[in-house]
């Protein structure tokens, strides 16, 4: 779907260019994104290599594990019904300590295995659980401590001060996190109670 709309948003362009007899600025300004798209690429991969291998260095350090350790509290309260020796909470914790450090592209592993550990214990597998949609909505609305990304693209466009989004980064993403925590618990308390009703 999103290749259609990227096609269409072209060829609208294109069409408008040579309709308004703007064509030559419409190419100058493809060759100039495509430019900035080679430099912005160049920079995030170094931001990535840089957070991947501090992550790897964390885990071979041991505090991933203690991170994860200090997060079992949390996620018993956000997962009471998961076995806290579960497969799932390992996936979990990992997906939520790579969000917390704004490593989106290291948290989705993580995140598609927690869902397929999740799966191993839903009870309809054509319905998504109320554990699988819990963390879907917190893996959405997490957390981040560092926004690496918005940082890394705020230095590509030359910001005075690319690491100031970093207050408001956390505080806005506390707020969507607690949002969604509150949203999850009151839907998905709902939802098991009606599934009780309907066993009875």
């Amino acid at each position: 779907m999103l290749n259609y709309i990227w096609t269409g948003m072209i060829l609208i362009g294109v069409v408008f260019g040579a309709a308004s007899g703007r064509l030559s600025q419409v190419t100058n300004a493809a060759v100039s994104s495509s430019k900035d798209a080679v430099a912005l690429c160049v920079t995030m991969l170094g931001v990535m290599s840089l957070w991947t291998g501090l992550m790897k260095i964390a885990e071979k350090s041991g505090l991933i594990q203690k991170m994860s350790d200090g997060l079992r509290p949390v996620l018993h309260f956000l997962f009471p019904n998961i076995p806290q020796d579960h497969l799932a909470m390992k996936y979990i914790s990992t997906n939520f300590i790579a969000n917390f450090l704004g490593l989106g592209w290291a948290a989705t592993p993580a995140g598609l295995k927690a869902m397929e550990a999740l799966q191993t214990l839903n009870p309809d597998k054509e319905m998504a659980s109320v554990e699988m949609c819990t963390f879907l909505i917190i893996n959405m609305s997490s957390i981040q401590l560092i926004t690496v990304n918005v940082i890394a693209y705020r230095a590509q466009y030359n910001s005075a001060n690319p690491s100031e989004i970093i207050g408001p980064g956390l505080i806005a993403t506390a707020i969507s996190a607690a949002a969604g925590i509150a949203a999850a618990k009151l839907l998905g308390g709902r939802r098991l109670n009606r599934e009780r009703r309907r066993r009875a």
